[in-house]
C-alpha cells in the first residue's frame, strides 16, 4: 500500500478526524505515547478487517517514524489477556479492532484508567474509550444495487461469518439495494457459525459460496473476513462474481471481483494514534458513513470491465440519495429484523 499525507482524506474524514480529537488543542501533560493494536480472529493479514486495521497503524508509522506493537490473538480467552498485557507494560493508547473485544476491554479498561483505548464496532461507555461504528448498511446497499444489476441468473448470494446482528447489517443492506434494483431477484444468505471461529474458516466459506453458486447465484458478496477468502476463490474458480468487503480485496482476483464494500477501519485506527500523540484524544462514540467518506465501493482497474454506464449510474443515484438523506437503509441493529429478505 502506498503512503499518504492528511492531503489524501476526503474532506468528510478531515472532519472525521477533528471528531476525534485530532483538531483540537493540544493538552498541557499529555499521557505516555506508546501505540499497540490487537487484532481480531482471522489475523493481522486476512486481506479483509484485520487488514484495514493494520494499513491504518503502518500509515501513521510511515508517517511519524514512530513504531508500534500488536498482537495477533489465537482464541477468545486472549482477548483480555492480551489488552491487560500491553496495558501493564505501559502502551497507550490500545486499539482494538473487532466488537468481540467488548466484554475485555469494559473490564481491563476500567482496571487502567489512565490508559486511552479505542474499540472498532462496539460501543463501551467508559471515560478513558473511544469507540467507531460504521454503516454498514449503507455499504452493502451499494454492492447490492450492483450485483442485482449484474445478475444474468436473477440469482445472488451473501456468506456471512458469524451469525449476529452486526453481520445481519450487512445482508440486510444488502437484500435492500438488490431489491431496489430488481425487486423479483432471489438472495440466498447462509452464515458460516455462531463463534468467533466463523470469521476464520474459509474452506467452509468455499463450500458455502459452491452451494450458492450451485442454485443457481453468479454474484456472492461476503461479510466474513478471511473466511471470505474462500468464498472469493470459490466464486472466481466457477467463473462468477464476488464482492469483496472492509478492504479493497479487488485485486485477489481481477475480473472475478465485481466490486468491494470499503468500511475505513484504517482511518479510525490512524485517528486513534494520532490524536493520542497529539494530545487531542478524546473518548466517545462515533459513528460513520457514506456521507463521512468512511463507507464506500471500490472502483478501480480491476473491476471497471465489470461496471457498465446503467450500474455507475444507478449506485451513484443511490451513493448521492443516502449521502443527501433522502434515501434511508434499515439498519437492521436498530430492530432486530429486516424489512426485506
Amino acid at each position: 500500500m502506498t503512503g499518504f499525507s492528511m492531503a489524501h482524506f476526503p474532506r468528510r474524514l478531515l472532519l472525521l478526524l477533528a471528531m476525534l480529537g485530532l483538531a483540537g488543542p493540544a493538552r498541557a501533560q499529555a499521557p505516555a505515547f506508546a501505540p499497540a493494536i490487537v487484532y481480531d480472529l482471522g489475523g493481522r493479514f486476512d486481506k479483509s478487517f484485520n487488514e484495514a486495521g493494520y494499513a491504518g497503524a503502518e500509515r501513521f508509522k510511515r508517517e511519524t517514524g514512530i513504531d508500534y506493537r500488536d498482537f495477533e490473538i489465537r482464541n477468545d480467552t486472549q482477548r483480555e489477556q492480551a489488552l491487560r498485557n500491553f496495558a501493564q507494560r505501559g502502551q497507550n493508547p490500545i486499539v482494538a479492532v473487532g466488537f468481540s473485544f467488548r466484554a475485555a476491554m469494559e473490564k481491563v479498561a476500567a482496571e487502567f484508567p489512565n490508559t486511552r483505548f479505542a474499540i472498532i464496532d462496539s460501543a463501551v461507555n467508559l471515560p478513558n474509550v473511544q469507540s467507531v461504528l460504521f454503516k454498514e448498511h449503507e455499504g452493502s446497499y451499494l454492492v447490492g444495487v450492483l450485483a442485482a444489476l449484474r445478475s444474468q441468473t436473477n440469482t445472488i448470494g451473501f456468506v456471512g461469518g458469524m451469525d449476529i446482528p452486526l453481520i445481519r447489517k450487512f445482508a440486510c443492506g444488502y437484500v435492500q439495494g438488490a431489491r431496489a434494483a430488481r425487486p423479483n431477484i432471489t438472495i440466498i444468505q447462509n452464515m458460516t457459525g455462531t463463534t468467533g471461529a466463523a470469521f476464520s474458516d474459509p474452506v467452509r466459506g468455499g463450500e458455502l459460496a459452491r452451494g450458492q453458486i450451485a442454485q443457481g447465484a453468479d454474484v456472492v458478496y461476503h461479510a466474513a473476513g478471511s473466511t471470505g477468502i474462500g468464498v472469493l476463490q470459490a466464486v472466481a474458480d466457477a467463473g462468477k462474481l464476488g464482492i469483496g468487503v472492509d478492504s479493497n480485496q479487488n485485486a485477489l482476483h481481477p475480473g472475478r471481483i465485481l466490486t468491494s464494500m470499503l468500511k475505513r477501519v484504517d482511518v479510525a485506527v490512524y485517528a486513534a494514534f494520532t490524536s493520542a500523540r497529539a494530545g487531542t484524544w478524546r473518548s466517545g462514540v462515533t459513528v460513520l458513513g457514506l456521507a463521512d467518506g468512511a463507507i464506500d465501493w471500490a472502483d478501480d482497474s480491476n473491476n471497471a470491465a465489470l461496471i457498465t454506464p446503467e450500474m455507475r449510474a444507478a449506485v451513484s443515484k443511490a451513493a448521492e440519495e443516502i449521502r443527501a438523506g433522502r434515501l434511508q437503509v434499515h439498519d437492521f441493529m436498530a430492530t432486530n429484523s429486516c424489512p426485506v429478505q
